[in-house]
């Protein structure tokens, strides 16, 4: 049994609340059961510099972990001058995964800046910040269309991730913070909606998982993502 009660093909109850922000293009709370994200996207109107004449534009993604979003007081990275390796890693991923599905040259000579923050941690953060950044960078993209910026929506399909794992023996879907730190595998699965894989992290915390194994904790992760997908799809009107 897991510690959740859930059955192993069981999300944890996901809530995705767009808007949440005043001054944000686009915004989006995030919660995959006690991990909360607060994703917000910023659209600027000046490329990287290494974009710079060529007509196409870019998104980017910021994670970062609140002091009291775990069990003990962690210091701000801004207070200890760098930025955790963890970090630097969740971030391109996150910024990898939207990057996937839009078309950076209808963009225009822009910047788009997806902002993942944790209010609250229990497994999962990475794959909730792709899933609700997702939505914020829909919104921002929506608004843009709205007011001319952009003729057109530049998506071209959506993103979500999702976690699964081996647990006591038997592969689960969507592993809290219980789990995750006990499970004998854990993996992170990052799908588009027409089911491409954009990014698979798998590790083996003890004995090697088999390749059976992996193809049934894909399967796992392909149930998950379309329960988001059909969230996001609800919201953006896709």
């Amino acid at each position: 049994m897991r510690p959740s009660k859930r059955l192993p093909n069981e999300m944890r109850k996901v809530s995705l609340e767009p808007g949440i922000l005043k001054h944000a293009e686009g915004s989006c709370f995030v919660k995959f059961g006690h991990t909360h994200v607060l994703c917000t996207a910023s659209v600027e109107e000046t490329a990287p510099s290494f974009l710079r004449g060529t007509g196409k534009g870019w998104v980017t993604a910021e994670y970062g972990m609140l002091p009291r979003s775990t069990h003990d007081r962690m210091r701000r990275e801004a207070a200890v001058g760098k930025q955790s390796g963890r970090t630097q890693e969740i971030q391109r991923l996150i910024g990898r995964s939207l990057r996937a599905v839009v078309d950076l040259a209808a963009l225009g000579e822009r910047q788009i800046v997806v902002d993942c923050d944790v209010i609250q941690a229990d497994g999962g953060t990475r794959t909730a910040s792709v899933t609700g950044g997702f939505v914020a960078l829909g919104l921002a993209l929506r608004f843009m269309t709205s007011t001319g910026l952009l003729t057109r929506l530049p998506l071209k399909d959506q993103v979500a991730a999702v976690s699964c794992g081996i647990f006591g023996g038997t592969p689960v879907l969507d592993l809290d913070y219980d789990e995750d730190s006990s499970a004998e595998t854990d993996a992170n699965f990052v799908l588009t909606g027409s089911g491409g894989l954009v990014e698979v992290q798998g590790t083996a915390e003890g004995a090697p998982f088999s390749e059976a194994q992996l193809g049934e904790l894909l399967a796992l992760a392909r149930k998950g993502t379309a329960e988001l997908f059909a969230l996001q799809k609800d919201i953006l009107k896709l």
